[in-house]
């Protein structure tokens, strides 16, 4: 995300502040020197929690239907701490001083600082932890190192980490061979059917006149490391991901990334593209090197089914155990994070290519960073009947009141999914909450009195407080 994106509940106005970050005045040319989104991800999860109602949005045709954010009444106010080279510890504790300030009811951060060894070292375990302390609920993502066990983010007690789940609306793609082969690919694109074209592998059009080596071409990282010359009009098989910049500087029509099973996050790209699996991309390259015959292969664009597995956690979610403190679960809960349709930026491509010239009003994407304001939608939901509860009482009904999940179709259980499904609905009235203070996350924690001194002082930021339990 751009930043922390936080809101209050009670009004009609949408963004009623702004601030941005930039403790070392370091910007780059494509850094736009304002809160304004600069990549379209700001955008796209802060609808998600307080877009309007829209009729008709779709993104070229897929998802079409009325849109609208889980809570379209709320205000937004955003604390822009995320640049082109990343971000920095001390702007994300000025931003969160600065909510904390401005008396914010709920903190989402569709972000993560990696996964550290102790909370003291983690910008936003701090941040959240103050914002605890006054009340204020804070909202993070689970972070997209999955399927690997221990690879969960923003694992700190006092905040809502959260996975993300499929929905029903599968969009696949297809990819057609000459000898009529047809191929189900995971990508979402968005361009009209191509006509058949020749294929050739990346690693076999090196661009000699660059130097460059077919090990290095193979990969299509380099947007000069193919030659236009064996490109131009033709289909290019590569063995990474990337958005498409090689092959479309090099004149292909359209890109076949292979040796992907686990790339289910339905990419955009820059040109008609795909992802093939291992066993697909074995077929693709018997039907490549067949002799006396030139390879061709047609991409169609994407189009929706239903997906009747749904809802299960994806493979990108990260996953548990919580490496810090092991007993306490994390992630949390689930919430939809794949092929998530809201706003976007006219600042961006939907594909992140400055090369892709297209400019829409409403893009598709998935990642926890998805699932985060999804939940951060349903905890405001639950403010708004219940002002008074402490942020252990809106996380306690969110994750009492979660759907089962099924065991079958996510592997790693709890791990996965944390407590299962969010459902606002049941949250409203979930019977029992368990409350908790600050004591009891320390004892929760094993942070000692010392400990918990540093992480209310914070050495070269500006939170102090009483250490006194």
């Amino acid at each position: 995300m751009e930043g922390i994106v936080s809101w209050a509940t009670e009004f009609q106005i949408k963004i009623i502040g702004a601030r941005y970050y930039r403790r070392n005045g370091k910007f780059s040319q494509e850094d736009i020197i304002s809160p304004r989104d600069t990549i379209g991800h700001g955008t796209h999860v802060a609808s998600i929690i307080a877009g309007n109602l829209v009729s008709s949005a779709n993104f070229y045709g897929l998802g079409q239907g009325t849109a609208r954010g889980g809570v379209p009444s709320s205000r937004i106010a955003v604390y822009k701490v995320v640049w082109t080279d990343g971000s920095d510890d001390i702007d994300i504790i000025d931003a969160f001083e600065d909510a904390i300030k401005d008396r914010v009811d709920i903190i989402s951060i569709s972000m993560g600082t990696g996964i550290n060894a102790n909370y003291l070292k983690d910008s936003i375990t701090v941040g959240s932890f103050q914002a605890m302390r006054k009340g204020i609920m804070t909202i993070c993502s689970a972070g997209n190192g999955g399927p690997e066990h221990g690879t969960v983010e923003n694992i700190s007690p006092w905040v809502l980490t959260v996975a993300a789940s499929s929905t029903d609306r599968k969009i696949v793609t297809y990819l057609k061979l000459g000898n009529a082969q047809t191929f189900v690919g995971t990508t979402l694109n968005a361009f009209d059917e191509t006509n058949f074209s020749t294929l050739v592998y990346a690693g076999d059009v090196p661009n000699i006149r660059e130097m460059v080596s077919r090990n290095t071409s193979r990969l299509c990282l380099d947007t000069k490391s193919l030659d236009a010359r064996l490109v131009k009009g033709k289909i290019v098989i590569c063995d990474e991901y990337n958005v498409g910049d090689a092959a479309l500087t090099a004149g292909a029509t359209g890109m076949v990334i292979r040796g992907n099973d686990i790339a289910v996050d339905y990419r955009t790209f820059a040109l008609p593209a795909l992802f093939v699996g291992n066993r697909e991309s074995f077929e693709l390259v018997r039907y490549l090197v067949r002799p006396r015959s030139i390879p061709t292969a047609s991409i169609f664009k994407s189009h929706e089914t239903f997906d009747q597995f749904a809802p299960y956690t994806v493979s990108f979610s990260s996953r548990g155990p919580n490496r810090i403190t092991p007993q306490i679960l994390k992630p949390d809960l689930s919430a939809p994070g794949v092929r998530i349709l809201a706003a976007w930026t006219h600042n961006n491509s939907p594909s992140f290519s400055m090369l892709d010239s297209r400019r829409v009003s409403y893009n598709i994407l998935s990642g926890t960073s998805m699932s985060c304001p999804h939940a951060s939608a349903a905890a405001a939901y639950v403010k708004s009947f219940h002002p008074s509860w402490s942020p252990a009482a809106i996380k306690s009904a969110l994750i009492t009141t979660a759907s089962e999940m099924s065991a079958r179709t996510t592997q790693s259980l709890e791990f996965g999914y944390g407590a299962g499904l969010i459902n606002p609905v049941g949250a409203i009235n979930p019977g029992l909450v368990y409350d908790a203070n600050l004591a009891d996350y320390v004892l929760s924690t094993a942070v000692n009195s010392s400990a918990v001194k540093e992480i209310l002082t914070i050495k070269g930021g500006k939170f102090t407080a009483d250490t006194s339990l």
